[in-house]
């Protein structure tokens, strides 16, 4: 299309397409820090993800950051601590799941694991936080096409308006449009996998414990939520997943039960189950002119480790530190300079946290006799190593050297 007239475009300091969790907390880190930006976020779909019935765990290191955002005040009352980890390797129909690695709370600091909340809790509050600091929402309308031009990039709305601003941010999902407008290639990997997600109500507490079930299809984890509530994040071949869901309520509760067990009573599914696609996918770059990638639009990697979503978040951070570091030392916040720093800083996080979950999903994902007797041995060694253990810990809960200053206990 052809070049906008000047006196067309809305002037904006920071665009972000996307509403989800990265998108919003993005617009809300930025405009915390620098009231006077103004920033647009806009989602193609209306409120969807506030009915979202699923749940994310959440690392320390973005607790952190939601309380540095003021957000977790409003979060805590819908949060579950995570106070026990335990992981198991067996059959789908074996009677007993021996368990081969456990994480006992508290870590390091004295805190939880992380946390569980519920989605649409998570993103209400988000919401409700960016409203309160002027953050414009737009939904319902998707960005048609976009442009450099000078010093600002230029886009143009499906309701004919257009704007202007110095950076546009895409956080609209793995199956990113922005991505693909900017031309940004990607490595994509299939699992021949499905993820299938529903929340369970049980007779029993779950006193906070985690649990995850390496099975010859993929792993089952029962992650604990808040009241005698479980969600439940279950990887199957593609078939099976189909044919699961497509039978009788009976047949799925019986299979749910025999992968969940009774430990804790009798079991109702409460929401779900619904479904997705699992693989890997990475893009090349994660900027552009004027232009960056965030969250599932530049990564998604394999739920195997429960760090998608956390990842998603730590790139917010960043972006949002190099945003407010430019923006102070009076520079252009869509140079290349500035979008560079965002992209070293984050690049090699992406690819170590792709091929981890990717070996992880291998390794753990098959029934070779030879495979298993080796991954056993190798857990039940990392069981009595609690150094290694408190590693890899600190690994999951983000704390660690080159953390964005969000992440930190303040800011």
């Amino acid at each position: 299309m052809g070049d906008i007239e000047a006196s067309d475009l809305q002037k904006v300091d920071l665009f972000i397409t996307g509403a989800g969790y990265v998108g919003l907390s993005l617009a809300i880190a930025v405009k915390q820090a620098v009231p006077e930006l103004k920033i647009i976020v806009v989602d193609a779909k209306i409120g969807s993800s506030g009915t979202d019935s699923r749940a994310s765990a959440l690392g320390i290191a973005v607790v952190r950051m939601f309380q540095n955002l003021k957000c977790w005040q409003s979060i805590c009352p819908f949060a579950e601590p995570i106070r026990e980890i335990i992981i198991t390797d067996s059959h789908t129909r074996d009677p007993v799941r021996p368990v081969f690695l456990t994480f006992a709370a508290p870590f390091v600091t004295g805190e939880p694991f992380a946390y569980m909340v519920e989605n649409r809790d998570l993103n209400t509050t988000l919401r409700c936080r960016a409203d309160e600091l002027g953050v414009l929402l737009i939904e319902g309308v998707r960005v048609e096409s976009f442009y450099r031009k000078g010093q600002h990039v230029c886009i143009s709305l499906e309701n004919g308006i257009c704007y202007k601003s110095s950076l546009l941010v895409g956080a609209d999902g793995v199956s990113s449009k922005m991505r693909e407008r900017a031309g940004i290639k990607i490595f994509q990997r299939t699992y021949d996998q499905t993820a299938i997600v529903c929340t369970v109500l049980h007779e029993r507490p779950h006193n906070g414990r985690a649990i995850e079930h390496f099975l010859e299809n993929g792993p089952f984890a029962i992650l604990p939520l808040k009241g005698n509530r479980s969600s439940l994040v279950w990887s199957e071949r593609t078939l099976d997943a189909e044919h699961l869901l497509s039978v009788e309520n009976t047949v799925f509760e019986y299979e749910l039960v025999t992968r969940f067990g009774y430990q804790l009573g009798p079991l109702q599914i409460e929401t779900g189950p619904f479904s997705f696609p699992l693989g890997l996918t990475l893009a090349h770059e994660l900027i552009g002119e004027r232009f960056a990638l965030v969250g599932d639009a530049a990564h998604s990697i394999h739920p195997i480790a429960g760090q998608g979503l956390n990842l998603g978040f730590r790139d917010a951070a960043i972006l949002a530190e190099v945003i407010v570091d430019t923006i102070r030392l009076g520079l252009d916040i869509g140079s290349t300079v500035a979008l560079e720093r965002y992209q070293g800083w984050c690049r090699f996080e992406n690819f170590r946290m792709g091929l981890i979950t990717d070996v992880l999903n291998r390794v753990f994902s098959n029934n070779l006799t030879i495979m298993r007797i080796m991954r056993d041995i190798g857990l039940g060694l990392v069981d009595r190593m609690p150094h290694i253990k408190e590693y890899l810990i600190r690994q999951a809960s983000g704390l660690v050297k080159g953390s964005p200053r969000l992440f930190l206990d303040s800011v």
